[in-house]
Protein backbone atom coordinates (compact mmCIF):
# COMPACT_ATOMS: atom_id res chain seq x y z
CA UNK A 1 0.00 0.00 0.00
CA UNK A 2 1.30 3.44 -0.94
CA UNK A 3 1.73 5.78 2.02
CA UNK A 4 0.50 9.31 1.15
CA UNK A 5 3.09 12.06 0.95
CA UNK A 6 2.22 15.71 1.52
CA UNK A 7 5.04 17.96 0.32
CA UNK A 8 5.48 21.70 0.72
CA UNK A 9 7.62 23.64 -1.76
CA UNK A 10 8.56 26.95 -0.18
CA UNK A 11 10.21 28.24 -3.37
CA UNK A 12 12.04 31.59 -2.90
CA UNK A 13 10.31 32.61 0.31
CA UNK A 14 11.17 33.11 4.01
CA UNK A 15 14.27 34.25 5.83
CA UNK A 16 16.01 32.10 8.45
CA UNK A 17 13.81 33.04 11.39
CA UNK A 18 10.60 32.75 9.36
CA UNK A 19 11.65 29.39 7.93
CA UNK A 20 12.52 27.99 11.34
CA UNK A 21 9.25 29.23 12.83
CA UNK A 22 7.15 27.70 10.05
CA UNK A 23 9.15 24.47 10.24
CA UNK A 24 8.38 24.11 13.93
CA UNK A 25 4.67 24.51 13.22
CA UNK A 26 4.82 21.93 10.42
CA UNK A 27 6.64 19.46 12.66
CA UNK A 28 4.00 19.97 15.34
CA UNK A 29 1.23 19.38 12.78
CA UNK A 30 2.91 16.20 11.53
CA UNK A 31 3.66 14.84 14.99
CA UNK A 32 2.01 11.51 15.68
CA UNK A 33 0.91 10.84 12.10
CA UNK A 34 1.91 7.34 11.04
CA UNK A 35 -0.35 6.79 8.02
CA UNK A 36 1.22 9.54 5.90
CA UNK A 37 4.54 11.35 5.41
CA UNK A 38 5.27 15.07 5.31
CA UNK A 39 8.05 16.71 3.34
CA UNK A 40 9.16 20.33 3.02
CA UNK A 41 11.57 21.92 0.55
CA UNK A 42 12.89 25.22 1.97
CA UNK A 43 15.35 27.54 0.19
CA UNK A 44 18.90 26.22 0.34
CA UNK A 45 19.91 28.95 2.79
CA UNK A 46 17.35 27.74 5.33
CA UNK A 47 17.98 24.00 5.14
CA UNK A 48 20.21 23.77 8.22
CA UNK A 49 17.88 25.88 10.36
CA UNK A 50 14.85 23.92 9.23
CA UNK A 51 16.59 20.61 9.87
CA UNK A 52 17.31 21.71 13.44
CA UNK A 53 13.68 22.74 13.87
CA UNK A 54 12.01 19.56 12.54
CA UNK A 55 14.46 16.81 13.47
CA UNK A 56 13.27 13.51 12.02
CA UNK A 57 9.55 14.30 12.17
CA UNK A 58 9.47 15.82 8.69
CA UNK A 59 11.35 14.83 5.52
CA UNK A 60 13.68 17.54 4.24
CA UNK A 61 14.18 18.11 0.49
CA UNK A 62 16.20 20.32 -1.79
CA UNK A 63 14.37 22.38 -4.40
CA UNK A 64 16.83 21.16 -7.02
CA UNK A 65 20.06 19.16 -7.16
CA UNK A 66 23.12 18.83 -9.39
CA UNK A 67 24.39 15.53 -10.77
CA UNK A 68 28.04 15.63 -9.64
CA UNK A 69 29.56 15.10 -6.22
CA UNK A 70 31.63 18.30 -6.42
CA UNK A 71 33.39 20.52 -8.92
CA UNK A 72 33.25 23.76 -10.90
CA UNK A 73 29.47 24.16 -11.01
CA UNK A 74 28.86 27.70 -9.76
CA UNK A 75 25.37 28.16 -8.37
CA UNK A 76 24.62 24.44 -8.04
CA UNK A 77 24.31 22.18 -5.01
CA UNK A 78 25.44 18.56 -4.99
CA UNK A 79 23.58 15.49 -3.70
CA UNK A 80 26.15 14.89 -0.92
CA UNK A 81 25.75 18.51 0.17
CA UNK A 82 22.01 18.05 0.48
CA UNK A 83 22.44 14.79 2.34
CA UNK A 84 24.99 16.39 4.65
CA UNK A 85 22.41 18.96 5.78
CA UNK A 86 19.79 16.26 6.33
CA UNK A 87 17.90 16.07 3.03
CA UNK A 88 16.41 12.77 1.93
CA UNK A 89 14.65 14.02 -1.21
CA UNK A 90 15.07 16.57 -4.01
CA UNK A 91 12.62 18.18 -6.41
CA UNK A 92 13.69 17.76 -10.03
CA UNK A 93 12.13 19.15 -13.20
CA UNK A 94 9.71 21.57 -11.53
CA UNK A 95 7.84 23.57 -14.17
CA UNK A 96 9.50 26.77 -12.99
CA UNK A 97 12.91 25.21 -13.66
CA UNK A 98 11.72 24.08 -17.09
CA UNK A 99 9.83 27.26 -18.05
CA UNK A 100 11.92 30.03 -16.46
CA UNK A 101 15.42 28.54 -16.38
CA UNK A 102 15.28 26.44 -19.54
CA UNK A 103 16.09 23.07 -18.02
CA UNK A 104 15.37 20.44 -20.65
CA UNK A 105 14.62 16.73 -20.35
CA UNK A 106 18.29 15.83 -20.82
CA UNK A 107 19.43 17.97 -17.88
CA UNK A 108 16.54 16.77 -15.75
CA UNK A 109 17.55 13.18 -16.46
CA UNK A 110 21.13 13.96 -15.38
CA UNK A 111 19.89 15.51 -12.15
CA UNK A 112 17.61 12.56 -11.43
CA UNK A 113 20.33 10.01 -12.16
CA UNK A 114 22.76 11.86 -9.89
CA UNK A 115 20.24 12.10 -7.07
CA UNK A 116 19.62 8.34 -7.11
CA UNK A 117 23.33 7.57 -7.40
CA UNK A 118 24.03 9.48 -4.20
CA UNK A 119 21.06 8.17 -2.23
CA UNK A 120 18.48 10.93 -2.60
CA UNK A 121 14.88 10.20 -3.55
CA UNK A 122 14.02 12.35 -6.58
CA UNK A 123 10.58 13.90 -6.96
CA UNK A 124 10.27 14.09 -10.75
CA UNK A 125 7.86 16.88 -11.73
CA UNK A 126 6.02 16.67 -15.04
CA UNK A 127 3.09 18.56 -16.51
CA UNK A 128 1.57 20.23 -19.53
CA UNK A 129 0.97 23.89 -20.34
CA UNK A 130 -2.48 25.30 -21.01
CA UNK A 131 -1.76 25.44 -24.75
CA UNK A 132 -0.73 21.79 -24.73
CA UNK A 133 -3.87 20.75 -22.85
CA UNK A 134 -6.11 22.72 -25.19
CA UNK A 135 -4.37 21.04 -28.14
CA UNK A 136 -5.14 17.61 -26.60
CA UNK A 137 -1.41 16.94 -26.10
CA UNK A 138 -1.51 16.29 -22.36
CA UNK A 139 -0.74 12.58 -22.53
CA UNK A 140 1.90 13.07 -25.23
CA UNK A 141 3.71 15.64 -23.10
CA UNK A 142 3.47 13.58 -19.92
CA UNK A 143 4.79 10.45 -21.59
CA UNK A 144 7.67 12.32 -23.23
CA UNK A 145 8.73 14.01 -20.00
CA UNK A 146 8.40 10.79 -18.01
CA UNK A 147 10.32 8.58 -20.42
CA UNK A 148 13.05 11.18 -20.97
CA UNK A 149 13.39 11.92 -17.27
CA UNK A 150 13.75 8.24 -16.44
CA UNK A 151 16.01 7.30 -19.36
CA UNK A 152 18.63 4.83 -18.16
CA UNK A 153 16.92 4.31 -14.80
CA UNK A 154 16.11 0.70 -13.97
CA UNK A 155 12.71 0.52 -12.29
CA UNK A 156 12.60 -3.27 -12.19
CA UNK A 157 15.08 -3.33 -9.34
CA UNK A 158 13.10 -4.18 -6.17
CA UNK A 159 14.94 -1.33 -4.45
CA UNK A 160 13.88 1.21 -7.09
CA UNK A 161 10.30 2.14 -6.14
CA UNK A 162 11.22 3.88 -2.86
CA UNK A 163 13.86 5.87 -4.78
CA UNK A 164 11.32 7.62 -7.02
CA UNK A 165 8.32 9.89 -6.56
CA UNK A 166 6.49 11.50 -9.50
CA UNK A 167 4.59 14.78 -9.22
CA UNK A 168 1.99 15.71 -11.82
CA UNK A 169 1.81 19.50 -11.97
CA UNK A 170 -0.27 20.95 -14.80
CA UNK A 171 1.56 24.20 -15.52
CA UNK A 172 -1.71 26.05 -16.03
CA UNK A 173 -2.70 25.29 -12.42
CA UNK A 174 0.47 26.39 -10.64
CA UNK A 175 0.01 29.62 -8.73
CA UNK A 176 -3.06 30.53 -10.80
CA UNK A 177 -5.79 29.50 -8.39
CA UNK A 178 -6.99 27.03 -11.02
CA UNK A 179 -6.97 23.37 -10.05
CA UNK A 180 -7.46 20.34 -12.25
CA UNK A 181 -10.79 18.72 -11.57
CA UNK A 182 -10.64 15.49 -9.61
CA UNK A 183 -11.48 13.63 -12.81
CA UNK A 184 -8.64 15.36 -14.71
CA UNK A 185 -6.18 14.66 -11.88
CA UNK A 186 -7.15 10.99 -11.64
CA UNK A 187 -7.04 10.55 -15.41
CA UNK A 188 -3.52 12.00 -15.60
CA UNK A 189 -2.29 10.00 -12.60
CA UNK A 190 -3.69 6.74 -13.99
CA UNK A 191 -2.00 7.45 -17.32
CA UNK A 192 1.32 8.14 -15.59
CA UNK A 193 1.07 4.89 -13.65
CA UNK A 194 0.39 3.07 -16.91
CA UNK A 195 3.56 4.49 -18.46
CA UNK A 196 5.53 3.53 -15.35
CA UNK A 197 4.18 -0.01 -15.73
CA UNK A 198 5.51 -0.08 -19.30
CA UNK A 199 8.90 1.14 -18.09
CA UNK A 200 9.02 -1.48 -15.34
CA UNK A 201 6.21 -3.86 -14.52
CA UNK A 202 2.75 -3.51 -13.05
CA UNK A 203 3.62 -4.42 -9.45
CA UNK A 204 6.57 -1.99 -9.41
CA UNK A 205 4.48 0.85 -10.85
CA UNK A 206 1.82 0.16 -8.24
CA UNK A 207 4.33 1.06 -5.50
CA UNK A 208 5.48 4.41 -6.91
CA UNK A 209 3.80 7.44 -5.37
CA UNK A 210 2.33 10.04 -7.73
CA UNK A 211 1.59 13.45 -6.22
CA UNK A 212 -0.72 16.14 -7.57
CA UNK A 213 0.48 19.74 -7.59
CA UNK A 214 -1.27 22.87 -8.76
CA UNK A 215 -3.15 25.22 -6.43
CA UNK A 216 -3.77 22.51 -3.82
CA UNK A 217 -5.40 24.05 -0.76
CA UNK A 218 -7.41 23.25 2.34
CA UNK A 219 -10.68 23.38 0.39
CA UNK A 220 -9.81 20.85 -2.33
CA UNK A 221 -7.30 18.47 -0.75
CA UNK A 222 -9.84 15.95 0.60
CA UNK A 223 -11.48 15.44 -2.78
CA UNK A 224 -8.14 15.18 -4.58
CA UNK A 225 -6.77 12.67 -2.07
CA UNK A 226 -9.87 10.50 -2.48
CA UNK A 227 -8.82 9.63 -6.05
CA UNK A 228 -7.42 6.14 -6.52
CA UNK A 229 -4.09 7.12 -8.08
CA UNK A 230 -3.46 10.39 -6.23
CA UNK A 231 -0.93 9.52 -3.54
CA UNK A 232 -0.25 12.96 -2.14
CA UNK A 233 0.19 16.62 -2.96
CA UNK A 234 3.01 18.99 -3.86
CA UNK A 235 1.86 22.26 -2.34
CA UNK A 236 3.14 25.76 -3.11
CA UNK A 237 1.50 28.88 -1.69
CA UNK A 238 -0.70 27.04 0.81
CA UNK A 239 2.43 25.49 2.35
CA UNK A 240 3.67 28.91 3.48
CA UNK A 241 0.96 29.32 6.10
CA UNK A 242 1.02 26.94 9.05
CA UNK A 243 -2.76 26.71 9.44
CA UNK A 244 -3.49 25.97 5.78
CA UNK A 245 -0.66 23.46 5.45
CA UNK A 246 -1.72 21.70 8.64
CA UNK A 247 -5.20 21.22 7.20
CA UNK A 248 -3.67 19.78 4.02
CA UNK A 249 -1.38 17.49 6.03
CA UNK A 250 -4.40 16.28 7.97
CA UNK A 251 -6.56 15.65 4.89
CA UNK A 252 -9.62 13.51 5.46
CA UNK A 253 -10.78 10.61 3.30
Amino acid sequence: MRKPLIAGNWKMHLDLSGAAALAREVAKAADGLTDREVMIAPPFTALAAVREAVGDRVILAGQNVAWEEKGAFTGEISPPMLRDVGCRMALIGHSERRQIFGEDDRMINKRLTGAIRFGLTPVLCIGETLAEREANQTFTVLEKQLRAGLAGITLNDPAAPPTLVVAYEPVWAIGTGKTATTAQAQEAHAFIRGVLAELSEKNIAAQIRILYGGSVNAANVDELMAQADVDGALVGGAALTAASFERIIRFRL
